[in-house]
């Protein structure tokens, strides 16, 4: 059998997984892992995980990426990395890539060109205790999508978005407010 391939993704691969999801919904159970460890000032660097996938330890991915964040000098940072902020925002924009490129392939649309533009807004007198009125997180998110896919109309275009908004896991993480736990060891 011949790979299908649209914008790059095996759209026959995402069939067949979905096939595996919905015969055994143990396998549609993903847990990622972060490992950090602080840096000195606002520095910290990040080490991934094992992936558990229905049960099964992929113990490949363990330290196999490495993250650093930082804060910007303008908010007392020393500029060495990306902020958490931004990687936010790059989730957010990995995530709808995802989304967006497997939806596209699973309906035959061919992208000639994608691009995102993201913007995170704080208010950082509810970090700083200034004002305990105010939420210390996100204010508020734009996602500007920019898509060419010759010879598919914008609605087509408007649905395939529409898609990503309700498909996506790392918006829905966003829009919906997870439980987030803390524990001191």
């Amino acid at each position: 059998m011949e790979t299908l391939t649209i914008n790059g993704f095996d759209a026959q691969a995402l069939r067949a997984t979905i096939e595996a999801v919905t015969e055994n919904r143990q396998l549609g159970h993903v847990t990622f892992a972060v490992h950090g460890e602080w840096r000195g000032g606002l520095s910290m660097r990040a080490t991934t995980g094992a992936l558990v996938q229905g049960g099964s330890s992929d113990q490949t991915r363990l330290g196999k990426y490495v993250m650093e964040s930082d804060e910007p000098t303008a908010l007392l940072g020393t500029d060495t990395a990306v902020s958490p902020a931004e990687y936010v925002l790059q989730a957010l924009a990995g995530c709808y890539t995802v989304t967006l490129v497997a939806n596209a392939a699973a309906r035959g649309i061919e992208l000639k060109s994608y691009r995102l533009d993201l913007e995170a807004d704080f208010d950082l007198s509810g970090f700083l205790g200034v004002d305990h009125s105010v939420s210390p997180g996100v204010q508020g998110v734009r996602v500007r999508v920019e898509l060419d896919a010759p010879g598919v109309s914008r609605d087509q275009l408007v649905e395939l978005v529409e898609l990503v908004e309700q498909r996506s896991p790392i918006r829905d993480t966003l829009v919906r407010g997870v439980p987030v736990t803390t524990e001191l060891a």
